[in-house]
């Protein structure tokens, strides 16, 4: 892969992930079913654990800096079983996360045509034909969300393109998306009601985790959501000029932007609009829904076209990470060698980056966003557990390896980290928990039929003469100089 991202591309990279639905959608239905006011405590909760699986995230990017994320650094630590089970895990996260900021790009865009063009498009072509609610599903009359679908082909098409020409795509879209959060928290902060915070902490109904101290956990776990984003920009290390510097800060200065931009917004958001109607029953866009309460409609329709943007931006770097552990996992012969074959002008992962993208705008279409979101944050839990442990076991394994970024106080940041994500996804819906089982337990089942029978590590002397070839062609040069009447001779080959 061509190394062509800078630090600022991947600081850029994470807060274009990172800042999405999560803010844009899931701040509304969060404060509306399970912690009112105190969404802003959600969000702090769930910043504590994105910070601290950051760091682990960070020392293992200087430490293995090649593509593929969680699943590269539990591979180096903790074998191939544990590795195929988090890259599994990585996939759904990637698939379902870019899936669920379609379905809030759809919301925005109803949104948008309405207050624009005082137009309302009908909802049959613009909404999931399910909902989910109280752990059951119900049809809603749609047929499809036509959207969801289109935009995630469109990004599709760009990123086969190539990473370098998305990057700079992303980075236009992200300078929109934070003017648009800035403006938004600025032109709305005069119209805050303090009443509006009263009561702080809902009352617990004692149903499904509503309100209440369980509520606001079970809130974390959902907007947890919106902090995922930072951990693909360690998919992108092969394509990083220099990963044992850039990744670090990428990393850190995404997550540290992204959550104080959060509290603010979630406070001003609330401040606005009582918890009781920033969300409900066809109520899809928190941003809009407080804009138009300031009575300011520039102020709607100029949030609708950012958020839009955002949004985008969100999508593209989530398919961007997505195929690159596919290529990863079958570089090491755990998938088909056909998910490793890059396109010979693009030099990107095209045929994964094409089937991914057709399976996420499919999920945008048919399923509803707090489903997707759920499901999402369940499995980057895991995978930030599984991240933590590596942190851990490589500090045992080799404590004298040289580290150009360091978790600090030893073992005492990854092990809080990993109880922390433990802790989160224990108070998670079982549905949400059952459903994460399931998709392991499919991933098992091609792990042993395939991917154990066709590994490079069960499977060397299969490779061997393969790869030796290929290490010859990459480092072979030729010594050429010329004699005295111009001549040209070669005095020596090196392999």
């Amino acid at each position: 892969m061509k190394r062509v991202l800078t630090a600022k591309d991947l600081a850029s990279m994470g807060i274009g992930a990172i800042i999405g639905t999560g803010i844009f959608v899931l701040t509304g239905v969060v404060a509306h079913e399970k912690a009112g006011p105190a969404v802003c405590i959600s969000f702090i909760i769930a910043a504590i654990v994105a910070g601290l699986a950051a760091l682990s995230y960070a020392e293992m990017a200087c430490l293995v800096p090649i593509a593929g994320s969680a699943y590269t650094y539990t591979y180096a630590t903790c074998g191939e079983l544990m590795a195929w089970i988090i890259g599994w895990d990585l996939i759904l996260e990637y698939l379902v996360g870019a899936a669920t900021v379609s379905v809030g790009f759809s919301h925005y865009l109803q949104a948008f045509f309405k207050d624009a063009f005082d137009w309302e498009p009908s909802s049959k072509l613009m909404s999931a034909p399910f909902k989910y609610k109280d752990d059951a599903f119900s049809k809603t009359g749609n047929y499809f969300s036509l959207p969801s679908f289109i935009i995630v082909i469109l990004l599709t098409i760009l990123l086969c393109r190539g990473v370098k020409s998305s990057a700079w795509v992303n980075n236009v879209l992200v300078i929109v998306k934070l003017i648009v959060i800035l403006v938004f928290i600025f032109g709305s902060a005069k119209y805050v009601n303090p009443d509006n915070f009263k009561p702080f902490v809902p009352p617990s109904t004692g149903k499904f985790g509503e309100f209440g101290g369980s509520g606001i956990l079970r809130g974390a776990t959902v907007v947890f959501f919106a902090f995922i984003g930072f951990d693909a920009i360690s998919t992108a290390a092969q394509e990083a000029r220099n990963p044992q510097r850039d990744l670090p800060i990428g990393i850190g200065l995404s997550l540290i932007i992204c959550t104080m931009l959060y509290i603010a917004t979630s406070i001003v958001m609330l401040g606005v609009v009582n918890y009781t109607e920033i969300a409900g029953e066809g109520k899809g866009a928190p941003f809009q829904i407080t804009a138009a309460a300031t009575g300011q409609k520039w102020l709607s329709i100029f949030c609708e076209v950012g958020i839009l943007a955002g949004l985008t931006s969100v999508m593209l770097v989530l398919l961007i990470g997505q195929p690159r552990i596919f290529f990863s996992m079958a570089v090491d012969g755990l998938f088909p060698e056909i998910a490793s074959r890059l396109h010979p002008k693009y030099k990107t992962p095209v045929i994964t980056t094409a089937i991914a993208g057709f399976i996420c705008a499919a999920a945008g279409g048919m399923f509803p966003v707090d489903l997707l979101a759920d499901l999402t944050s369940v499995g980057t839990l895991f995978a930030f557990f599984l991240v933590h442990c590596s942190v851990l076991i490589l500090r045992w394994r080799e404590p004298d390896r040289p580290r150009r970024f360091k978790v600090p106080l030893g073992p005492v940041f990854p092990v809080i980290g990993a109880l922390t994500c433990i802790g989160l996804v224990a108070v998670d819906s079982v549905s949400a928990i059952i459903r994460l089982v399931v998709w392991m337990g499919i991933g098992l089942i091609f792990y042993f039929a395939y991917g154990a029978r066709h590994s490079k590590l069960n499977n060397p002397e299969r490779y061997a003469r393969t790869e030796s070839l290929q290490v010859i062609r990459e480092s072979h040069y030729t010594t050429e100089i010329k004699d005295h009447e111009g001549n040209l001779e070669v005095k020596g080959a090196v392999a």
